[in-house]
């Protein structure tokens, strides 16, 4: 941003991430992993919803190298798709679809839910 004349904000900029995952999770945030990262996270975790028991399971879950996994995938670990929360206007509503592998990540398809 140097040189535009816009002061950038990092409001979450250095915040302990098991702490703003159980905040994100308390006030509504409703995600779901869409990408995994195989060589850093169980590819499992693929699909899986962004929730109290995922967080739970992340907070004992080692990278290969033994270092912790980040809760929130700020490390790479893993993508997240948001479909709700306080600052939507209505839910998306999805079902989780194929889980692929393609050049080295695991993905998980979003599909818009049919009434």
């Amino acid at each position: 941003m140097a040189g535009t004349g816009i002061e950038p904000l990092f409001p979450l900029w250095r915040q302990p991430t098991d702490a703003l995952a159980e905040r994100m999770i308390a006030g509504g945030l409703v995600a779901t992993l869409t990408s995994v990262d195989p060589r850093q996270l169980d590819p499992g975790f693929a699909g899986r919803t962004f929730d109290r028991a995922l967080t739970a399971e992340l907070r004992n879950a080692r990278r290969p190298s033994g270092e912790p996994v980040d809760p929130c995938g700020e490390r790479g670990e893993f993508h997240s798709c948001v479909t709700a929360g306080p600052m939507f206007s209505a839910p998306i509503a999805v079902t989780t679809g194929d889980v692929v592998e393609r050049g080295g990540f695991v993905f998980c398809d979003l599909l818009l839910a049919t009434a």
